[in-house]
């Protein structure tokens, strides 16, 4: 089928974010008549919060460790990377006149580091495209005869299309639209969904009211983590909460933290405070003679281990634990931090779960519902923050549009 011939395809595109809206460039692209429906005033809105503290869009890392950030999903996503990776969206961004440049971390940002004037030339592009928008419309399902049904400010609406991309998103955030109210939906057709979690979230924690009043929100810098005893630990930071523990280095552990959660009940998080000293050179320095000093001039002297460093020793281990220098300088490089919860979903920056892998075609597509595409959140994968989510959004968005090419091509045919 040529170009010339989608013209009079109609495709509706449900849901406005980063997976939806590059759906839409590629269909539009091809000549279909593209519909986008929003439940919210305005499309975008998770993609410009995401944003606010500096937009980070992909990783400048190479292909193989990039994929490993998917986990178990790596293997079904890795065509959709390969096709449209990392550098792959950067020389994109640049076509939209977005300069970019990549950080210290191998992170890639826009150069402004913010998600407005990358949205704004992408939603122009589009409308000057032919892409139709409308807002405030909210998927209620299909009614008996496979037609859309959306809920609007002024009241319900049918509309029928050749076919359907959603884009919904997870169930993180929902007051910016990814509230998982599609799952009933999907499920109403047999469709196999795995639960929605949260990912990249914070976690409970009992700490003591004294160690909640005076630290909470104080930061946690040059340390390292594990979810494992015997896992290497990750550098990083994160930050003292007053119920808890959140920030980027406990948001990279989430995943396996949280699955220990679901299995046993309660995770361990296990810190090593001083990361740049082999647990030799932390005895060594303890078993110095320190005179006069208190142990806790004794560590800050000889350690530099003092505030919320210091406290947390105090918090975790026993006045007799704390005694045993052989004891607390294991601690100081392996200190467990009991995690009892996950934060609510609602919170978390993503969400693990969502429409199985079985439940979808190579091409994105339901098997109970022939002409339905999914992308974005709404499947079945995780990863950290550091640009591997949008990267995955945008690949699956482009995969699924080129899938609903290929079934109009099919229909056509």
């Amino acid at each position: 089928m040529s170009t010339a011939s989608f013209n009079h395809s109609r495709v509706a595109i449900i849901g406005g974010g980063p997976a939806g809206l590059m759906a839409a460039e590629v269909l539009s692209n091809a000549g279909v008549q593209v519909e986008v429906f929003d439940a919210m005033p305005s499309v975008g809105r998770k993609f410009l919060l995401a944003g606010v503290g500096g937009m980070n869009i992909t990783h400048s890392e190479p292909a193989e460790p990039f994929l490993s950030r998917y986990g178990a999903a790596a293997g079904h996503l890795k065509p959709m990377l390969d096709a449209f990776g990392g550098e792959a969206l950067r020389e994109w961004v640049h076509g939209l006149g977005i300069e970019t440049f990549v950080g210290t971390s191998g992170r890639v940002f826009p150069t402004e580091m913010k998600a407005a004037p990358l949205l704004r030339a992408w939603l122009a592009r589009l409308k000057a495209s032919g892409v139709k928008f409308h807002p405030r419309h909210r998927w209620l399902g299909w009614n008996e005869a496979g037609q859309l049904q959306f809920g609007t400010p002024d009241g319900e609406i049918t509309q029928e299309f050749a076919a359907t991309i959603l884009a919904l998103g997870g169930a993180s955030w929902a007051k910016l639209g990814s509230d998982g109210r599609w799952l009933p939906l999907l499920s109403a057709k047999g469709v196999e969904i795995a639960p929605l979690q949260a990912a990249n979230c914070g976690f409970d924690v009992n700490w003591s009211t004294f160690l909640s009043n005076k630290f909470a929100g104080t930061p946690l810098k040059s340390v390292a983590a594990s979810a494992d005893e015997g896992e290497p630990k990750k550098v990083g930071e994160f930050v003292i909460t007053a119920g808890g523990v959140e920030g980027s280095l406990v948001y990279a552990l989430s995943s396996a933290l949280r699955e220990q959660i679901n299995q046993q009940g309660f995770a361990t998080l296990w810190l090593d405070l001083l990361p740049q000293k082999t647990a030799a050179e932390v005895y060594s320095a303890l078993t110095q003679p320190r005179g006069a000093d208190s142990m806790a001039n004794h560590l800050r002297r000889k350690l530099k281990i003092e505030g919320i460093k210091a406290a947390l020793l105090h918090e975790l281990l026993s006045k007799a634990q704390f005694t045993q220098l052989d004891v607390l300088a294991q601690s100081i490089k392996s200190l467990p931090i009991k995690l009892i919860a996950p934060r609510p979903i609602d919170e978390a920056i993503s969400s693990a779960g969502g429409v199985k892998w079985d439940a979808l075609t190579s091409d994105l597509m339901l098997r109970e519902a022939p002409g339905v595409f999914v992308a974005g959140e709404m499947i079945d994968w995780e990863a950290p923050t550091g640009g591997y989510l949008l990267t995955a959004c945008f690949a699956t968005g482009r995969h699924a549009a080129q899938g609903v090419l290929a079934h109009l091509q099919g229909a056509a045919a």
